[in-house]
């Protein structure tokens, strides 16, 4: 007979009898970040959960525990909730901030994804506490556009007429798929089928849908050539850093040279940053009430009537002047067409107190940008569509902003000062 023995599961999730609060040094990361959330308001993260207490369903995850989780993994560079789900059940850091509540990739990717508003208001919340710490300044803003490989390959782009005839196929398929088939298959093959049928018409009704936009970003000789991408139709083909072309998103940051605290995010299609500057001034303006003496960006920015709006609402703006063609010509001598605004920036890029000034942007917002690559994990995008890449884009901007204020200020001051 053989000895009975209870031997080791290591390949299964157990139920592990340990104290929580021993896995992690007291000044863990994990730690700071979960009394910082604690401190936060965070109800508009749960206005559209309908389970209350003492009703049927099963309880909802404290979004306090999503929200470290997903800021917490951010810090990390881990942009995957398939990941994020493993390191739930394997890593210490992300099981002491589940404390003992289960999680799956479905949830956490839900949750990354939908609530692009309290993120922005999240966002805000943060950027108030920088203030009260006085890690903002709001002297000099610098801005730059960060282009973001999307989550299609270039291949899944094609013509408003190949869309078409793709379209009638899908459309064939879906009728084909609900009148049933001759094939010994199971009801949930069936299903499936049907589902897939539906999602391939509606992303190419989609695509259809983003035609017009696509068309009209083109020269009006090159319009027939639009093409859209059947996974992603908001994305768009753009120059990448790496002198390449390929599917992405703009994603735009403007930060304050003080200690490179991102003030404003958003999220664009269009490759070029010419007339990116004016949002990005208003937004600034609506969320932290006041904007900075200087705004700084680089020739892509610098189109005259973004120029002339930045200044108009109060910012002045520091930005190359092209070179001539002309080289016996002075650039930053006023032009006879010059509006005075323009004529004053000509002049003013001149100066050699400007030239010191402007060198702020590089060592500010370049280096945002390298560590929202490197560091955050914004190389490759994992979601589709505009909306959700906003919303990674806020993520990336909490961590950021939220990293500056534990290392400048840390917890303690968080805590002692109301927003």
């Amino acid at each position: 007979m053989s000895v009975r023995l209870r031997r080791a599961e290591r390949e299964q999730v157990n139920p592990v009898r340990v104290r929580l609060n021993g896995l992690l040094e007291s000044d863990h990361l994990a730690r700071m970040m979960w009394e910082v959330v604690e401190q936060l308001d965070v109800s508009e993260f749960t206005t559209d959960l309908v389970v209350i207490e003492g009703g049927p369903g099963r309880s909802a995850a404290d979004p306090r525990i999503l929200i470290c989780l997903w800021l917490y993994t951010t810090s990390q560079g881990v942009n995957s909730a398939r990941k994020l789900e493993q390191l739930c059940v394997e890593h210490l850091a992300y099981i002491w901030i589940c404390g003992g509540v289960s999680m799956n990739y479905h949830t956490l990717s839900d949750f990354r994804s939908k609530h692009a508003v309290a993120l922005d208001n999240l966002m805000t919340q943060i950027l108030g506490h920088l203030q009260h710490a006085g890690l903002v300044e709001f002297e000099q803003i610098a801005q730059d556009g960060l282009r973001v490989r999307a989550s299609a390959g270039t291949s899944s782009f094609h013509r408003e007429a190949t869309l078409n005839k793709s379209l009638e196929q899908a459309r064939e398929l879906v009728e084909k798929v609900k009148a049933g088939s001759d094939e010994a298959v199971t009801p949930r093959q069936e299903a499936a089928r049907e589902r897939a049928a539906k999602e391939r018409k509606e992303r190419l009704e989609a695509a259809l849908a983003e035609m017009p936009s696509a068309r009209a970003a083109k020269r009006k000789d090159k319009q027939e050539e639009a093409r859209v991408s059947t996974t992603d139709p908001q994305a768009r083909v753009m120059k990448m850093a790496n002198g390449g072309y390929n599917p992405a998103y703009n994603i735009q940051l403007a930060a304050d040279t003080a200690n490179q605290v991102i003030v404003g995010v958003d999220v664009t299609n269009v490759g070029s940053d010419m007339s990116q500057a004016p949002p990005m001034v208003n937004q600034v303006q609506e969320r932290s009430g006041q904007l900075p003496n200087i705004w700084l960006m680089d020739g892509g920015f610098a189109s005259q009537p973004s120029i002339e709006q930045v200044e108009a609402a109060g910012p002045q703006v520091l930005a190359p002047v092209k070179k001539l063609k002309d080289s016996s010509r002075d650039p930053h001598q006023p032009h006879q067409q010059d509006s005075p605004v323009i004529a004053a920036w000509r002049k003013r890029m001149g100066e050699e107190e400007a030239k010191l000034t402007y060198r702020l942007r590089a060592s500010t917002i370049e280096c945002v940008n390298a560590q929202a690559r490197c560091r955050h994990g914004l190389s490759q995008l994992r979601v589709r569509g505009q909306f959700k890449v906003l919303c990674v884009a806020l993520w990336m901007a909490i961590t950021h902003n939220l990293l500056v204020l534990l290392r400048e200020v840390g917890v303690q001051f968080f805590n002692s000062v109301p927003v």
